[in-house]
This record gives structure tokens, sequence and C-alpha cells, in this order.
């Protein structure tokens, strides 16, 4: 019959070859009627702008104060410091990345901590990493001086920036701010996420950029199904939406997220691996779209208007960015490596390749050789993890200790025969990583099982920060990799954490009104849900509590580090 619309089995309605309407019949795995096709397309996000807001700003800022407090302390390089922070300020002084005084060893950190910033030789330097996160570290260098803080403003800032948009993400995914909300706390409270927040290494930048592409690409997907969806309000051509759905060729969200990815590559070149995933899932989305309007051969024609812009979007806008990240190497002809090309004449297609670039394809070169190989395969190092244990926390790492502090010392209280001691330990609240390890396996059935898209989202991300680590496990490896893969598990553990919470009323048939309107009350399904998932939250919080003095360089007796030593593979 002509304006009847045929179901199809994951309920979405199709046109009718009449075209005249669209009805809304199909039901979903439980058997309640699914609700009209636009409201499918494109859920109400919450009204409640300000309060999300408002919640989205006060835990950002409670994370903030966390990360912030006592910034400076201690007063030394702490770990790979040593090598970033001294090559931000090369970048920062010259351009490029000289080479430092090593002899004796120490020297230049020494001089550094004293005042003393001449350290550097007139010699270019290989550095194993792009420049992006580099360059992040020397703007705080700018702001506030070459010293403890200046270095590590700038990872302590982005950490915090980090929360605001896991907030605000999983607050778009679920149309929830107290989901959203509960997401950026546990990640506020995360004790690796913490303590990469405070040390001015790369990888904190890496998880940034990630999540904000990660975030631009769910915006996206927002951005498009609500053009989809206002097309059913509006006439069209004949066939226009059945045969093509609607042309969305420039979309800004999307070349967001190329950018975004494309500093990702700039930080760390693990980037490429979250790339290509969430490229595929991008796709998947978009062909989901327009298969649920009904158009015709959704996967191919899908693949023309959606799969090539998202390929220029995403992959050449990131290749762009990315190749532009550069710049500084490109410019500076001391930079290492620079003039490579000079004394290697090209042979075959390389003869139209710019000696510039040429130059740096050899640079890339002998950085992937540096991460692949020999020297490194061979080499061993006393905290390297296998990425196996990653997602339990089964070897930490010690970023900072100082032993034998003998009582009497300032802030040693410990009992007579026993000493105290400071460490930094790069180490995950446990309750949260071991909640979050369940939490990612549940969060995969439901994506499998009720073909829902949000739980998609922390399953790829997690993924694609943890899996490739196995091909590498060959040279030294270590668990602070896994700070990237944090965010997304917080993710896996907020949704979750809705399912256990439920939903806020549970109607009960009765009329109350001519209208029909229908009394609600509050559920006991909800109030046990919101036992547990409070109770599950406060325990995280406590928990990390409980780790903070070892995360924050803190005076402590041997028995009390000891306590909070779980496990052998801890120490």
């Amino acid at each position: 019959m002509a304006g009847v619309a045929a179901v199809i089995e994951d309920g979405t309605a199709r046109r009718s070859d009449a075209g005249e309407g669209l009805e809304t019949l199909g039901r979903d795995v439980l058997g309640r009627r699914l609700p009209p096709l636009k409201e499918r397309l494109y859920p109400a996000m919450p009204r409640d702008f300000d309060g999300g807001w408002i919640a989205t700003l006060a835990i950002t800022l409670m994370a903030g104060i966390l990360r912030f407090w006592h910034l400076s302390t201690p007063v030394k390089f702490v770990f790979d410091e040593t090598y970033y922070a001294k090559d931000a300020f090369s970048l920062l002084k010259f351009g490029y990345a000289r080479q430092f005084i090593d002899q004796p060893e120490g020297a230049a950190d020494k001089a550094i901590l004293s005042g003393n910033l001449d350290v550097f030789k007139p010699t270019p330097s290989l550095t194993v990493h792009p420049e992006v996160g580099k360059w992040m570290i020397a703007a705080g260098e700018q702001l506030f001086g070459m010293n403890t803080f200046g270095w590590r403003f700038m990872p302590a800032l982005f950490g915090t920036l980090t929360v605001l948009l896991v907030i605000r993400t999983v607050r778009r995914m679920t149309r929830s701010t107290l989901i959203g909300s509960i997401a950026g706390l546990l990640l506020a409270v995360d004790g690796l996420h913490f303590v990469m927040s405070r040390v001015a290494l790369l990888d904190i930048f890496l998880a940034f950029w990630l999540v904000a592409a990660v975030s631009c690409l769910v915006a996206d997907r927002d951005w498009t199904r609500r053009r989809h969806a206002d097309t059913l309000d509006t006439p069209t051509s004949d066939g226009e939406r059945r045969t093509i759905g609607r042309w969305l060729l420039v979309r800004p969200w999307r070349i967001a997220a190329g950018i975004c990815f494309g500093l990702a590559l700039g930080t760390k070149w693990s980037a490429v691996w979250t790339l290509a995933a969430f490229g595929v899932l991008a796709f998947a989305w978009d062909f989901g779209a327009r298969r649920a309007l009904g158009v015709r051969f959704a996967f191919v024609k899908s693949a023309l208007v959606d799969g090539i812009p998202a390929f220029v979007s995403l992959v050449l806008v990131a290749g762009i960015t990315y190749l532009a990240t550069w710049t500084g190497w490109l410019l500076h002809d001391n930079a290492y490596d620079h003039n490579w090309a000079a004394s290697n004449p090209a042979h075959g297609v390389m003869k139209v390749v710019p000696d510039d670039f040429r130059s740096l394809l050899e640079y890339h070169k002998e950085v992937l050789a540096f991460h692949t190989g020999d020297y490194i395969k061979h080499a061993t190092h006393p905290y390297q993890s296998n990425p196996a244990g990653w997602p339990i926390i089964a070897r930490p790492i010690g970023f900072d200790a100082v032993n034998d502090i003998k009582p009497g010392t300032p802030g040693c209280n410990a009992p007579a025969g026993t000493n105290c001691l400071q460490v930094i330990s790069a180490l995950g609240t446990p309750l949260l990583w071991w909640g979050g390890a369940l939490a990612l396996i549940a969060a995969l059935v439901f994506w499998i099982g009720s073909r829902d898209w949000r739980y998609g989202v922390p399953i790829v991300g997690f993924v694609t920060c943890w899996v490739p680590w196995f091909a590498f496990d060959d040279r030294p490896i270590f668990f602070f990799y896994a700070v990237t893969m944090i965010p997304f598990t917080v993710m896996a553990v907020a949704l979750i954490l809705g399912k256990i919470l439920g939903p806020a009323r549970a109607a009960i048939g009765t009329a109350a009104s001519s209208a029909g309107a229908a009394m609600s009350t509050a559920s006991p399904r909800r109030l046990i849900g919101s036992a547990v998932v409070g109770a599950f939250v406060v325990l995280v919080v406590l928990n990390f509590a409980y780790i903070w003095p070892i995360l924050t360089d803190k005076v402590l007796p041997h028995p009390d580090w000891l306590n909070r030593m779980w496990f052998k593979s801890w120490i």
C-alpha cells in the first residue's frame, strides 16, 4: 500500500516505493515499540544546558586543582623529563633539537636546576619522536621559564582538559549529564592519568589529541544525523533520500577530527592505529544512517558520498597536519639530517621529490630503525612490562625514588629501626582499572549483542591503544604507555554504570488525567542501581586517596609504602 513502510530486521523503517511517508513499525529486541525514525537518528540532547556546563566545569576544576597542586615538586628532572624538557627548550631557543652536555653524567640537569641554561652543544640531535609534544612542553617553558613548573605546566593543563573532553563526549553519547560527569570524575582520580599529567612526557598529549579526535567524530555523528533527520520534516524531490540521502561533503567536525589525529601523530606515531580504526567506524556510522533512511544500495552509495570525503577529511587532513608539524625542522638547515639529500643524489621517481622532503623521509627511517632495530630489541629495563598485563596493572613503573631517609629527617616519622622513602609511582587506581577491565568485556557484549554504537567508541579506542603494542613486546615497553587507554576505559565504565543505574523513573500505568498522563515514581531498580554506582565511585575515590602519597613523592615510612605495594610485581 502507498505510504506504508516495510520493516527490516533491525527495526528501521523503509520508505515504500510510493514514497508517501515513513512509519515506525519496528520493535527492539525486548519487543518494545521503537521511537520515530527521526528520534532514533538524533535523540534530543539533555535540556540542562547550564547545569551540564556547571557540572563539567566543577569536575574539571577539581581535576585541575589536583594536577596543579605542588606541581613544581620534586625540584628535579623526573624520569624521561631529562630528555623531553631539554629538547623542548632547545626547540624554543634554536628552532630545532640540539645535543646537550653530558659529561660528567647529569651535568646539564644540574646546571639547569641551578639556573644555568647554557647547556647545549652546537651539534643537532636525533630525537626519536615527532615534535608536537615537545613544542607543547616548550610553550609552558616560554610562559614560566625553564624550571620544573614551566616544563610541567602544559602536561597538567592538557591532562585537565582531557577530563573536560571525556565528560562532554560521554554526555553527548548518552544524553546524560550524570553519566558524563561520572566518566570525568573517574578519569580525574585515576592514578596513572594523574601522574602523567604532572611530568613532562609526551603520552599525556597523545591521550588528549586522541580523545579530542574521537570527541569530534562523535560530534560529527550527531551533526550528520541531525541533518539527515531534518530531511524527514521537509518535502524533497522524489527519490532524493531513497536514492542517495543527503549530501554532506563538507563536515566541519570531521575535518577537526582529522587535524586532531594529525597532531596525535605529530606527538607519537602509535596514533596511526586509532586513526585507521575510527576511520572505519565513522564510515560504519554513516552507512548505518543511510541504511536507516531506507537508501537503496546504501553501502555502495555511502562509500561514494561518505567514504571518499571521510578519507580526505580524516586521512589526508591528518597527513597534511602531521607534515605541517615538521615546519621547524624544514626551515632550519642545521637540524639533524636536514642536509642528507645534498650528499645523496636522488634516483628514479625520487628525483621529483624536493631535497628537504627526501631528507625528512630519511630522518623518519632513522627514527623507525631506532624503535625497531636490534639495539632496542636487545635492551632491557627493570620496569619494562608486557602489554598483556596492562589492563590489570601487572607491572607499573616507578618514575622517581629516594630511599633510606633516616628517622628525624623532616617528614620522616618512622619508628626506630625503620627508614622512610619518597616515590613517584605511575600506578593506575587499582579498583578503577580492575572494574574497567570487566566493564570493557561487558561493553563488548553490549556492542555486539544489542548493536548499540556507543559501546563501540570505548572498545575501538581501548583496543587500538593497547593491542598494537603486542607487536613490539620484544623490546622494552612500559605501563605508562597505557595512559591513552584509560580515557576509553572510563567511558566504558560510565556506560556500564549507566546500565546499572537504570532509568530515572518508572511509570506505573495509572491514568491521572483526561490527557492520559501517567504518574511516575522512583523505582526500586533505580534506588538499587544508584547505591551500586555510588558505592563504586566512592570506593574509587577512596582508593585514589589511599595511593596519593606514592603518586606525589610524599615521605612515607617503609611499612606504609609496602602496604600500598599490593603485589610483588609492583615493587
